[in-house]
């Protein structure tokens, strides 16, 4: 029996289908970033994704791969400053883990910078490192829990 591969109606390319059946489900710029940073190896720069591989093929799955990841990039990279913060803010509220922790994180270990897609440029990689360290730097202090500046009185235990 001969094997062939079923592409739906409306999805004649990987590309097409990548859109429509994972980036447009991801509610932000900076998560669809993320989560394509996370499809390549860091080792090769190659993009894998087992089911779309299975479906158009290693090679078409990769451009689509490639191609969507440049083009996340440059949406990011089209926003204004405050779309970015906002971006940003949406992204960790919906975050399982401490928005304040994760931001530090990202800062001290430098992962952001791995964000960007191979086919990037220098000057785009720059813009988007120092735009996002900005940005982190300015939103921790928005999720840092409240810490009033407790005074304690020097003749008693009582808080002051």
């Amino acid at each position: 029996m001969p094997r062939f591969k079923v592409k739906g109606v409306l999805e004649h390319d990987a590309l097409a289908s990548w859109w429509r059946q994972t980036l447009d489900k991801i509610p932000t710029v900076f998560g669809r970033l993320v989560y394509m940073a996370s499809l390549r190896d860091v080792r090769s720069g190659i993009y894998h994704h087992h089911g779309l591989s299975s479906i158009y093929g290693r090679e078409e799955s990769r451009r689509a791969l490639t191609e969507s990841h440049q083009q996340v990039f440059a949406d990011w990279l089209a926003c204004s400053l405050s779309e970015k913060a906002a971006e940003l803010r949406s992204y960790l509220a919906q975050s399982e883990d401490d928005a304040a922790t994760v931001m530090r994180h990202w800062r001290s270990s430098g992962q952001t910078r791995g964000l960007a897609p191979v086919l990037a440029t220098h000057a785009e990689r720059e813009m988007f490192s120092q735009e996002l360290d900005i940005l982190l730097r300015v939103l921790e202090s928005e999720f840092k829990p409240e810490t009033a500046a407790v005074e304690r009185d020097p003749g008693s235990s009582r808080l002051v």
